[in-house]
Parts: C-alpha cells; structure tokens; sequence
C-alpha cells in the first residue's frame, strides 16, 4: 500500500481514530515530562553561583601601590622598635608627621602621658592626618604606630626587642600610602581622618605582677586617652576602621566579633567591597572573636562604629604563630597583601557618598 493509500484508508476509518489520538497524547505527555525534568535539573539540580555585587555608580578609584607601602613600612622597621620612650620611637613619629604634611594633611598631635602595668612613666603622642576639613561627613581609619617593649611569646628569648613589621608597621603602611594618594588625586565625596594611636601594644605581661588598670585596660592607652579626650570638641565620624597586622604573607581577614557586634554594616560593606574586587579568599565571610583593640575603645566610649581589619590564622586564632616574637620582621611583609588591603580601604572611601 502507497502512503497516499494508506493516509486515506486511516482518514476513512473513523474507528481507528480514538486510537491513534489515544496514542498522540501519549506521546505528548512523553515530551512534555522529559522537557519538565530537564528544566527542573537545569535549575535546581546544581549550585547557582553567587551573583557578584556590582556598585550602582561607576567612580575613578585612585591606584593604591603595594610597591610603595612595602616601602613605609621598610622605613619604619630601620628605625629599630619604635618602643615608647626611645629615640627610634621619637624619630618615626616625627618622619610619619612629615609624610603627613608632605602629601597636604592638617596635623593634629595630641601629646599626654600613660602609666604601664610595672610603673613606667610614658610619653605617648596620638598622631591624626585630617583630609577635606570641609567635608562634614567623615571616614576614620586608624592604626597603632607603637611596638611592644619585649617578645614575650618568643620561647628563646622572651625579653628581647622586636621589629614589629606587622604588628603596627604594615597598617601605618597602608594608611600612609592611602594619605599620598589622597594627597593627588581628586578628593573622595567625604573627608578622611587618619589616626594613628600610640601606647597600644605595652599592655601588660603575662605572670607579671597585677595591678589594677585605672581605666579598664593596661592595653590601648592612645585610642583609650583619644576616645575620652578627642583631637576636636565634639568630633564624629560616620565610621571608622582599624587595620592591625595586615601586611603579611598569605593573611586572612576573618569578621572579629566587636566588629560585627557594634558594626554589622561598616563590617559588610568593607567584605562585601572585597568580594567585588575579587578578594574574597583574603577578606573571609565568616565571624570569629572579639579581641581587644583600639576598635574597642572607640565604639564603646567614642560612640563610633568602628572594625577591626586583623589578621586570623584558623589554626593559631588571631595574630599568627610570629606574635610578639622576633619572628615579626620585614621577612613576613607582602607588597601583593598590603595592596589588596590598601585596594579595598581604597574603594570603599571613594564609593562612599
């Protein structure tokens, strides 16, 4: 039989009819079910990946130069500690003002005096680099520029003197090279002020003798001392944020619990900034402890949202195994770190609005 025969034979056949239709939906439900599955493997049988943040505005972000704040914090390190009360303390502080004015800060020294946990006298000053006096919303950054007097977790020598590479020169680094780059280039839409506190790192010692700290802690006595007394009657800042031990090799910046208690958004905001530029693996979305530093002092008796950006080691916990040892020297120092630090306190400047 011809096709054409056999096409009449089946249109003249009503009784075969309900047959082949039985037949069609048969195979249209066939279809239409493999499709579904397919469709339903598509989307749900796999992980999206994250969309990735995107700003709502484009803005020229000055370069921040790794090469550069590797330098500053070299600099500081040939100094020798810079140990409250010694020439080498005296000299860095006084080249850090000079950079300062150099790349057009107005300088504030507050000078005033602290008494340790054994009784010494100390001579301490807050050093703090304004930008953009004019602009009444103000972001603060800070770090300590101190090194504390003996390494007392080295197991050789607990009583010798270390350079304090990371631990106060790295996050003085960033924020002398952010200060050169504000110093040419256009302004942010906000004013910076730049605080570095001195007297953070004497605390006190373990198995020493205790004596009672007259304001709460024998640790932090600069950010303590400007917290009560600020450079400017009335002072504020939108939001401020702390860098501590952020220059070396293979760092990772967890979410310190301080941080996210009293800043939950400063705290999204820099993490989510670093996602964007492509640093999540450094900038880790995941909350650890709260430790005291200066952050401390200036959300609790400043009132100032502040973070801590601080170096965490999921093995070690906070600092890493080179914490005031003399393993904390310029051999631990990445110029690849620090920019990625610098980058993202960068973005974040110039994005605020």
């Amino acid at each position: 039989m011809t096709k054409l025969g056999l096409f009449y034979f089946i249109a003249n056949n009503y009784v075969l009819w309900p047959f082949l239709a039985h037949k069609l939906m048969l195979m249209v439900r066939f279809v239409l079910v493999i499709f579904l599955i397919g469709f339903l493997f598509s989307c749900g049988g796999r992980k999206e990946k994250p969309q990735e943040e995107k700003p709502d505005r484009i803005v020229k972000v000055p370069d921040f130069n790794g090469d550069s704040a590797y330098w500053f914090t070299e600099k500081q390190v040939k100094f020798g500690p810079r140990i409250p009360n010694t020439p080498a303390h005296r000299q860095a502080g006084d080249f850090i003002v000079s950079r300062f004015k150099g790349y057009g800060a107005m300088i504030t020294e507050q000078s005033f005096d602290a008494t340790t946990f054994d009784g010494q006298k100390l001579f301490l000053r807050n050093i703090i680099a304004s930008y953009f006096p004019g602009k009444q919303k103000r972001i603060l950054l800070a770090a300590h520029w101190d090194t504390r007097p003996f390494a007392d977790k080295d197991l050789q020598n607990p009583d010798s003197k270390f350079d304090g590479a990371n631990d106060g020169a790295s996050g003085v680094a960033v924020l002398l090279e952010i200060a050169r780059a504000l110093g040419r280039n256009s302004p942010p839409d906000v004013g910076i002020d730049i605080i570095l506190f001195d007297g953070e790192d004497w605390g006190e010692r373990e198995n020493s003798i205790k004596r009672v700290a007259p304001d709460g802690s024998w640790w932090c006595l600069g950010s303590q001392h400007w917290a009560k007394t600020k450079h400017k009657p009335n002072y504020t800042a939108y939001y401020g944020i702390l860098l501590d031990m952020v220059g070396a090799k293979s760092s990772h910046f967890f979410q310190e619990g301080y941080s996210v208690e009293y800043a939950p958004r400063i705290v999204d905001k820099v993490w989510n900034t670093a996602s964007r530029l492509g640093h999540s693996s450094t900038f880790v979305r995941q909350k650890e402890g709260a430790i005291t530093d200066d952050h401390r002092y200036v959300n609790e008796i400043a009132k100032i949202p502040m973070i801590d950006i601080v170096h965490y080691d999921p093995v070690v916990g906070y600092f890493g195994n080179y914490h005031h040892t003399q393993k904390d020297n310029l051999s631990l120092i990445s110029k690849e770190t620090l920019g990625v630090v610098g980058t993202v306190l960068m973005n974040v400047i110039y994005y605020e609005e």
